[in-house]
């Protein structure tokens, strides 16, 4: 069940990769059409001004279409052959449950209570997908009849039918059997909704009225759920989803940022439910923090190795976001300085809410000054000015806290290592094969080496299942988990760790994870190996 569901949140990760990229193009544009901050050039019937508003159109594309992204990121993490007509099969059915969904409240929306001749948006319920005007299940909604959609397909792609009904073999009958699940789906969908909807207002209501404690737990479970890959449950209904405004809070702030980047009322004020959107603050603040500590506590023969490794990832951590490479290091040696983060991550989080910090700030430095600091400044300089001194104290809280606990308890960070711990790895077959297949191919010339190295220390490719990806994580299910080598081996590879959980294996390899997974199923296509992938 792990196993299912960590593959499951990696799948939702999917199309949230493309969200940094489109705040900053929409941070950008507002910025630049701000007449506050660039002056006459951003007269709204000049040339510069209807420029950028042809560019920031385009940035919207993904918060505009966030259900469609999520019906066709879940097809590809989670189905076991044929991905692109996965998807294909998961689009054309989110759109037919959503016309059932029209044509059943069109007919009888007062009997379910819904007032179906409402505009769409505000407190109506309801949306427009794709040009259908239906009930606003947000993501939720296209996570599920995606993933219904994904069952039938891994079930009935490939089912043979009699010569006669070919023509319906395949994807045809996987959405045959989806349009008639639809029509039970969307019913039940048109009575239960409403009645959902009614609930998250009310607990959209508890937990803008929770304050500072709500910030505090939301932040520490996003936090302390990273190392199950269970964060993105925490987050994605908050971030992208309508736990606590329609829409999600990405998207509601980029809606309003430019209301908030010519209004001098408090940020809190005008957006409380804000507050759940600080997780990034530990990525910028907490993780140089920790990185300084393991630096100044490791041997001093071996510092300048030390630093070239934390440089690498403290940078990856604060200006993209992605943390694991430092978080997993002391993961592994000491899983309780893993809790410490959380706290103090949290904790940092509820002071900077307690001072009216809001915003979406929930990725990287570059993302998060584009959206929020550099738009918001001229009216909002002293909030963030006070951010940015809770963030640097915090900064130095961390900086305390782990080198007094890592020298107490002689944690073994990099460069604490006793000298003969490091293990003689010899090469095996595999380096020997990766070498020779770089070099037909020079341009997956790292990857391909990785891939095979990865692929053997986890028992070569009869002992893979399946295998997909995170933003960071190269997630394997195996046969038999005591053929996987020692964490030493996957590290000597290039990868930052392991995680272990039975037969769920993750691989921390780092951003060019996405690389290394299609060279590992190169690799196992070329030895007839089959996986659920």
């Amino acid at each position: 069940m792990m196993q299912k569901i960590q593959r499951f949140g990696a799948a939702m990760f999917v199309p949230v990769l493309l969200f940094p990229f489109a705040g900053i193009v929409v941070g950008l544009t507002i910025l630049f059409k701000n007449p506050d901050i660039m002056g006459s050039i951003a007269d709204p019937d000049g040339m510069w001004y209807k420029f950028w508003t042809v560019v920031e159109e385009g940035g919207w594309t993904v918060f505009r279409q966030m259900p469609l992204l999520f019906v066709i990121g879940i097809p590809i993490g989670l189905a076991k052959k044929a991905h692109a007509r996965a998807c294909m099969e998961a689009i054309v059915t989110y759109l037919t449950f959503n016309y059932f969904i029209n044509a059943i409240l069109t007919l009888w929306g007062d009997k379910f209570g819904v007032d179906f001749s409402q505009e769409v948006g505000g407190v109506s319920g309801l949306t427009m997908i794709a040009g259908i005007k239906t009930l606003d299940t947000s993501i939720i909604g296209a996570i599920v009849i995606s993933s219904i959609v994904v069952m039938l397909h891994n079930r009935y792609f490939d089912t043979k039918l009699p010569d006669f009904l070919g023509i319906f073999q395949g994807s045809s009958f996987v959405v045959i059997i989806a349009f008639l699940v639809m029509l039970p789906v969307a019913l039940i969908t048109a009575y239960v909704w409403p009645i959902v909807q009614h609930g998250i207002a009310s607990l959209q209501g508890f937990l803008a009225s929770s304050g500072v404690f709500g910030v505090w737990l939301y932040t520490f479970l996003e936090r302390i759920l990273i190392p199950t890959g269970l964060h993105h449950f925490i987050y994605g209904p908050f971030v992208f989803g309508p736990a606590v405004v329609e829409g999600g809070i990405a998207k509601y702030w980029m809606e309003h940022l430019s209301e908030y980047a010519t209004s001098a009322h408090s940020l809190k004020e005008m957006f409380p439910e804000g507050g759940f959107a600080l997780h990034g603050m530990s990525k910028i603040f907490g993780i140089p923090g920790i990185a300084l500590a393991m630096y100044v506590t490791a041997k001093p023969e071996k510092r300048k190795q030390v630093s070239g490794l934390l440089i690498s990832a403290a940078l990856t951590a604060v200006i993209a976001g992605i943390t694991e490479p430092i978080e997993f290091t002391f993961l592994f040696v000491a899983p309780w300085l893993f809790a410490v983060h959380a706290v103090l991550a949290a904790t940092m989080a509820a002071v900077m809410y307690a001072f009216g910090v809001v915003g979406n700030m929930g990725g990287g430095l570059l993302e998060i000054a584009t959206a929020n600091w550099i738009p918001l400044f001229k009216y909002h300089s002293m909030t963030y000015l006070i951010q940015w001194i809770i963030g640097f104290a915090f900064m130095i809280i961390y900086f305390f806290v782990f080198r007094y606990l890592i020298l107490k308890f002689n944690v073994a960070t990099p460069g604490r290592e006793a000298d003969d711990s490091a293990e003689t790895k010899l090469y095996t077959k595999a380096d020997y094969k990766a070498k020779k297949q770089a070099g037909q191919n020079d341009s997956d010339n790292s990857y391909t080496v990785q891939a095979l190295q990865f692929l053997d220390a986890l028992g070569g490719p009869e002992n893979i299942v399946s295998v997909t990806n995170c933003a960071t994580r190269l997630r394997v299910s195996v046969h038999d988990e005591s053929t996987v080598a020692p964490d030493s081996v996957f590290k000597s590879a290039g990868a930052h760790g392991v995680v272990r959980n039975g037969k769920a294996i993750q691989v921390i390899v780092g951003l060019s994870v996405p690389q290394v997974r299609e060279q590992f199923e190169k690799a196992l296509e070329e030895k007839g190996v089959k996986t659920g992938s």
